[in-house]
Parts: structure tokens; C-alpha cells; sequence
């Protein structure tokens, strides 16, 4: 059996964001568990804000080839004001204009890291609506990750409970349905 091919998107460009330190630690937990791993720069994928009068960057299409190669996707985002951030929702308004496939043919994983307690939730339910809606297979486990200071040792590894455990989980459901499709 081939590795499973997993992408990772975080929903931040910020240099030192929290959620780039939970990307890079989740990584790390597929990489040894046998996945090949990616991430996908949001910021190398240049489009105006959302308008359909507008024609179709060839970003997009560019962006979605690349998910297509996909087995499983797993999406980081900051909570901005209990929603998700204007990049990812403007990549996801434009990409499932064009097509959908790439949504419906991954398995979906979300996380969050927050400064505070909360962890993201309210931004990682809205994900979870919008990737299910547009026919994704998004798994119930995600990974919320609140108090991020205190979550991660000095390696970059996701450390607090129960985020720790959220993210093993995760993982494991991601690998065993990617197995059981294939």
C-alpha cells in the first residue's frame, strides 16, 4: 500500500501564528505515522475578494489541480471575532465556483489554536458546515487547541491535553478512512 498523501492548510500568513505551530505539529504526527505530507501557502495563491462578475483566476485552478492529489486535507485556522478568517472563506467561495471535486474525493480534518481557552470551536464548526455542505467527508474529531502558549514544548510539539489526544485521534481516523476508501 502507498503512503496516504495528506495536504495541510493553514488559514493564517502570519509569520510565528500559532496556527502555522499547530500545522507544523500536526504534520509531524502524520509524517511519522507513514503519511506523505504537504503544505499548501495560501499566500502563493493570489485572488481578488469573491465576485461573480469576476472571471476565474488562474490561481484557482492552479490551487485546486493541487488538491486533487489529495487523499486527506486537513485545515488550521485562527478564529477571527467567532468566525473563520476572510482567506479561507474567500479560497473556498472561489475554488467550489469552479469545482467541488476536490472536496467531495478527501478526507476532511479541522484544528484550531487560540491565544485563549475557547480554541477555535466556533470557527471550526463553521468550517465543518461549509466543507460537509459542499459534500466533504469531514471527520468528527477535530483538534481544538486553546491557551496556546502553554501548548506546545521548546521541539514545537503539541503537548496540553486534551488537544494532544484530539490530534492523535484525529489522525488515526483520518489514516483508517483514507485505508478503508482505498
Amino acid at each position: 500500500m502507498t503512503a496516504p498523501k495528506i495536504a495541510f492548510i493553514c488559514a493564517s500568513l502570519r509569520e510565528g501564528s500559532i496556527n502555522k505551530k499547530l500545522e507544523k505539529a500536526l504534520m509531524k504526527r502524520f509524517k511519522i505515522s507513514g503519511a506523505k505530507t504537504s503544505s499548501i501557502d495560501l499566500g502563493k495563491y493570489e485572488m481578488p475578494l469573491f465576485h461573480g462578475d469576476l472571471e476565474t483566476p488562474k490561481t484557482v485552478k492552479k490551487l485546486i489541480t493541487r488538491l486533487k492529489g489529495f487523499d486527506g486535507i486537513v485545515v488550521i485556522s485562527p478564529e477571527y471575532n467567532g468566525c473563520l478568517p476572510p482567506l479561507l472563506k474567500n479560497t473556498i467561495d472561489w475554488t467550489s465556483t469552479v469545482s467541488t471535486d476536490y472536496i467531495k474525493s478527501a478526507v476532511w480534518g479541522l484544528a484550531s489554536c487560540s491565544p485563549g481557552p475557547m480554541s477555535g470551536i466556533m470557527c471550526m464548526r463553521q468550517m465543518q458546515f461549509i466543507f460537509t455542505r459542499l459534500g466533504g467527508d469531514v471527520l468528527p474529531q477535530q483538534v481544538g487547541c486553546g491557551n496556546a502558549s502553554k501548548a506546545f514544548n521548546e521541539r514545537g510539539d503539541l503537548v496540553a491535553q486534551p488537544a494532544s489526544t484530539f490530534a492523535d485521534n484525529m489522525r488515526d481516523m483520518m489514516l483508517e478512512r483514507i485505508s478503508q476508501k482505498g
